[in-house]
């Protein structure tokens, strides 16, 4: 038996998602060095707050769009910029955790572009599901949509493993379900927004995404089944 001793025991984080982390981290870390007067001056300490106005999905100024059926960019560009801005460190925390986790699983199997074509079209999911279906003032911030894509891309990978060996599909199911189960619970008990919906939006988009963006696609996925 050989063995490779320069190999690390523990497989890297695709670049495609490290770059995803950094980016996110890197926006929170200037909000929290301005707040706390280490750069731009006394003005850096609304510099989130501006963030917010600026970048947020809105829901009003998408109905506002609609009716004048008007798309300037510095509103068309809320559909995606809102993953980028967090209420807070906490908030912006957990969403790198499971962008890590996720990403990294999904990562190893998909091609970065696709991992792309999941995060951000799970966020344009999101912000197009809470805008049409809701009616509710409150912005849309942080990567959760996104990150709940990723979800839908690994439940489709167990999706497909657990059909390739014949065992119950349903099972892949287990990790959304458990997730909105909390969320649920989390905001019976200490209150919260709409955003789930944007969440289980994502989720649905990167589920479906996945039929086509993941290797082999829709093919690959019938052959599996034509293998039961």
């Amino acid at each position: 038996m050989s063995s490779n001793p320069n190999v690390s025991p523990v497989n890297p984080i695709p670049p495609v998602v490290l770059a995803l982390v950094i980016v996110i981290v890197g926006i929170e870390l200037v909000f929290q060095m301005g707040a706390r007067g280490f750069v731009g001056g006394p003005e850096a300490v609304g510099w989130r707050l501006s963030a917010l106005q600026r970048y947020a999905f809105s829901g009003d100024i998408m109905d506002w769009m609609l009716a004048n059926n008007r798309w300037p960019m510095e509103h068309v560009i809320r559909f995606l910029s809102y993953l980028f801005v967090h209420v807070g460190f906490a908030h912006m925390l957990f969403v790198v955790v499971f962008l890590l986790a996720l990403g990294k699983m999904v990562g190893e199997i998909f091609h970065p572009l696709a991992v792309l074509v999941v995060f951000f079209g799970s966020a344009l999911a999101g912000a197009l599901a809470y805008g049409l279906i809701l009616d509710d003032p409150m912005p849309l911030i942080g990567g959760y949509p996104a990150v709940y894509g990723l979800i839908g891309a690994y439940t489709f990978l167990l999706w497909v493993r657990l059909a390739a060996t014949g065992e119950n599909q349903m099972r892949a199911f287990l990790l959304i379900g458990l997730l909105m189960a909390v969320q649920l619970i989390f905001g019976l008990l200490f209150g919260g927004g709409n955003d789930w919906l944007a969440d289980l939006a994502g989720f649905c988009a990167g589920f479906a995404l996945s039929f086509v963006v993941s290797p082999g696609g829709w093919g690959r996925v019938m052959d599996k089944l034509r293998q039961r």
